[in-house]
């Protein structure tokens, strides 16, 4: 089967503030407008992509569609490059994936990632927390390439050879991971504590169960 992995609480337990920063800077760069250093907790950002709550931010500013939509590829540019800018000086010592990722990842043979993250930070993070080697460039689908979970699994199904949909599935850990699958017709893991992960087609505590997890979906289908 086709693994697809979100970051966030998934395989980055982390909080990372330097998102949210990177977000309103490159707002400020590419609108001009000024947003508060928080705004991102202004919007239902768990589980969306960067390029929905960069819309969202700005249609709470009083900004139309028209006048978002043509700018929103160089924001996504622009906030990635401002990441990494900050990455270069943060202390990410403190970061870290789940306990037996390394261990699960290994086992599986097709994987990528899935992620409401630009690119760009979607592969610091996994580099800073020693995952960079499982999940090679050219793979995956991330924030930037569209704003609904849903297109990106139809991405990253067609990065990997026109995967087919029966033997896809995503491992996320918010009620927006399982909505995506749900609507792109793929199967989907619950990852965590969310009551919300009920509908999944199966729900794991930690990343030693993904493995026995994966074989039983596999050989439902």
């Amino acid at each position: 089967m086709l693994v697809l992995f979100d970051v966030d609480k998934t395989l980055f337990l982390n909080s990372d503030p330097l998102m949210g920063q990177a977000t309103t800077d490159a707002i400020k760069t590419v609108w001009g407008l000024k947003v508060p250093g928080d705004a991102i907790r202004g919007v239902n950002h768990p589980g969306q992509t960067a390029t929905r709550i960069a819309r969202e931010i700005l249609r709470l500013e009083g900004l139309s569609d028209e006048e978002i939509d043509p700018r929103l590829a160089r924001w996504c540019e622009e906030a990635s490059v401002r990441y990494l800018e900050l990455l270069d000086s943060a202390d990410t010592s403190d970061w870290r994936a789940p306990e037996g990722t390394s261990e699960a990842l290994s086992q599986i043979e097709h994987k990528a990632l899935l992620t409401g993250n630009p690119e760009l930070v979607a592969r610091a993070r996994m580099l800073r927390i020693g995952l960079a080697e499982f999940f090679p460039p050219g793979q995956g689908a991330f924030g930037c390439d569209a704003e609904e979970r849903a297109e990106l699994i139809d991405i990253a199904r067609r990065r990997a050879g026109d995967w087919p949909r029966e033997r896809t599935v995503a491992v996320g850990d918010t009620a927006a991971d399982v909505a995506g699958a749900r609507a792109a017709g793929i199967h989907v893991i619950g990852f965590g504590p969310d009551p919300a992960l009920v509908e999944a087609d199966a729900v794991i505590k930690g990343m030693d169960e993904l493995p026995p997890a994966l074989e039983r979906l596999s050989a439902a289908t």
